[in-house]
């Protein structure tokens, strides 16, 4: 056995699950029947070591921050200031997504860096590699991509997004329903590219079985990629999506079987009205597998703000189904992120995830709520603080204004609704 669902199947508790268990204030036989019934998964490398993490339904929603160099600004210092930045304000878990310099030692750095989970998408680096050789996407050799696979296992990386589903017979959906903006996944690109001009399956989904041998070596956790998730509003439920997602429900079920945990990747750009249904029909096509959804952004219209169109989809999506939410920077679609676009993504994410998590009334979040809103109502600004997502936020703009001083706050001043409400009547 080297896996936690192998461990589960058999009835045992691990130390993982039992720190999972401390940490969700959930019961620890319940939580290992929910890892053996492929629900819940611990994406924790035999080779990392780190306080580890839950994701699945019935515990709290988590957020992961994604990071990396790219071929027009390559700075490691920099990816480690919002690697810190992430976890600082509440990311369960980072991807390391570099496409520029030596990725072999950027990605060594930060996981001997990160203090929580690690994911990456191995098609990345092997692409890139190609690129910085002037080979074409065509020339891709897939014993690189394996070796890639089995390189970074060994490294450590906890969950891996591996575009499997990305196939002939799914990409043949989109020739005879036209998108708007066609496949906007990098991985997914690449691997229509690739299948087109060598005429030729995909190694990912045709050897899946080297996949698992991998995965179930190093208990490496399996993110079934969304290579033709919708780049637009007006892609969403197209049949290119939902074809994919047929192959990903087969691949769950076959990683499963070998004990190897999986979750499955889900879209991106999605009218907000069409959302809990994709969530569902995710959720029963692929057999109750972990979500896993970057956003969904409800509208294409509003670049520079699509940290806070991602939180709107990403709360809908979390109440109804979805388990884990990739943040969204203001830099998405338009430049890599900074430092700052790390910490207003991530916060806008953890907004999504404890808003949902009120709603399904795990752990503590309406407890949290209710701690506050009395807090407010004593007019007690220390325990507001403490309960609040961003406490240097509270406590900077409060201690800025003009009544820092002051038990009120200057939206009101003197007028307070509180104080007057509670003022006895003589």
């Amino acid at each position: 056995m080297t896996t936690q669902l192998h461990y589960a199947r058999a009835g045992k508790i691990t130390p993982e699950m039992q720190t999972v268990a401390n940490r969700e204030n959930v019961n620890t036989e319940w939580l290992r029947n929910e890892i053996a019934e492929g629900r819940t998964v611990i994406p924790k490398n035999c080779n990392h070591n780190f306080e580890p993490r839950g994701i699945g339904a019935g515990l709290t929603t988590k957020v992961n921050a994604n990071l990396g160099t790219s071929e027009k600004h390559c700075h490691l210092p920099e990816e480690l200031e919002k690697l810190k930045i992430a976890v600082k304000y509440g990311a369960d878990s980072i991807m390391d997504l570099s496409t520029g310099g030596n990725l072999r030692v950027i990605l060594k750095k930060i996981l001997n860096t990160s203090p929580v989970m690690v994911g990456t998408v191995p098609i990345y680096s092997v692409a890139t590699r190609l690129l910085a050789r002037e080979k074409t996407i065509a020339s891709l050799d897939p014993e690189e991509l394996f070796n890639e696979i089995e390189f970074q296992a060994k490294a450590g990386v906890d969950f891996m997004t591996l575009h499997c589903g990305v196939t002939r017979s799914t990409v043949s959906f989109l020739h005879n329903d036209d998108r708007v903006c066609g496949i906007v996944s990098r991985g997914g690109a690449i691997l229509k590219r690739w299948m087109a001009e060598n005429n030729a399956e995909n190694p990912l989904y045709e050897h899946y079985d080297r996949i698992l041998d991998i995965c179930e070596k190093h208990d490496v956790t399996i993110s079934l990629g969304d290579g033709l998730r919708p780049g637009a509003g007006a892609d969403a439920t197209d049949r290119g999506q939902i074809a994919e997602l047929l192959v990903l429900g087969e691949l769950v079920d076959r990683a499963r079987e070998r004990g190897v945990q999986v979750m499955v990747e889900g879209p991106g750009h999605m009218p907000l009205n069409q959302i809990e249904m994709n969530m569902k029909l995710m959720k029963r096509i692929c057999h109750d597998a972990p979500f896993y959804v970057l956003g969904p952004l409800t509208t294409d219209s509003a670049p520079g703000y699509d940290h806070i169109v991602s939180a709107i989809g990403g709360t809908v999506a979390a109440i109804h189904g979805a388990d884990f939410l990739c943040y969204v920077t203001p830099a998405e679609h338009l430049c890599l992120p900074n430092a700052e676009d790390v910490r207003n993504g991530v916060i806008a994410s953890r907004i999504a995830a404890h808003s949902a998590d009120v709603v399904n009334n795990v752990n503590g979040a309406r407890q949290r709520d209710f701690i506050m809103s009395k807090a407010r109502r004593d007019l007690d600004w220390e325990t507001m603080y403490r309960q609040a997502l961003d406490p240097e936020m509270a406590r900077m703009r409060k201690n800025d204004s003009e009544s820092s001083e002051e038990d009120h706050c200057t939206m009101c001043g003197n007028l307070c609704a509180v104080k007057n409400d509670k003022a006895e009547v003589n």
